[in-house]
């Protein structure tokens, strides 16, 4: 997993409400066990027409947004069933946080197991962020995991919530098993104490 600190990025909107997993990541594509061809999945009922030809109304398409590492999306996005493929694809596309008023919680806990940052704001910041892109493509913000702030084109540093364990976890760059390998010094001396 890789370490996140501070991303600076423009955003790509997705300002859909209840976007749930199946159309993140439609369940076609969870035959494979690894992360091999999922980007190409990302939201290919919305992203693809018909006859295969990527849509050039839809958001990931249009040339402006190309090169986005964030993904600001509506409220309540992830929601519906568990499907830690959807982090997946969103991170093989490129995305390293998904800013949103509101997460759907099983989505929220698979994309920090997997390095995807969460990032819930408040409605006016929502609303704020939705158009200063709509009047500005090239907006950018910054998020700072240490700080828990993601930095607006104004200079506002708006907070956000995280676990602590998660943002030690996705500071460090490593994934629950990985943290808990890095303490087996202090497992072994704890069961020395006590193997008598």
């Amino acid at each position: 997993m890789e370490s996140f600190t501070t991303l600076t990025s423009k955003l790509l909107p997705l300002p859909y409400n209840d976007v749930d997993t199946d159309q993140i990541i439609p369940a076609s594509y969870l035959k494979v066990t690894n992360k091999d061809g999922l980007a190409e999945g990302l939201f290919s009922r919305w992203r693809y027409q018909s006859d295969g030809a990527p849509d050039p109304e839809f958001p990931l398409n249009k040339p402006e947004h190309q090169g986005a590492q964030i993904l600001l999306a509506g409220d309540n996005f992830g929601c519906g069933s568990s499907r830690e493929h959807a982090p997946w694809a969103l991170m093989g596309y490129g995305f390293r946080a998904v800013i949103s008023a509101g997460f759907a919680d099983i989505f929220r806990n698979n994309a920090l197991k997997n390095g995807l940052l969460p990032v819930a704001v408040d409605e006016q910041t929502y609303q704020q962020l939705l158009s200063l892109v709509a009047e500005e493509p090239e907006t950018a913000v910054t998020i700072n995991l240490s700080a828990q702030t993601v930095t607006l084109p104004d200079g506002r540093a708006v907070p956000f919530p995280i676990d602590p364990f998660s943002k030690t976890c996705i500071l460090q760059g490593v994934d629950q098993l990985g943290y808990l390998l890095q303490q087996s010094d202090k497992v072994a001396a704890y069961e020395r104490l006590y193997d008598k």
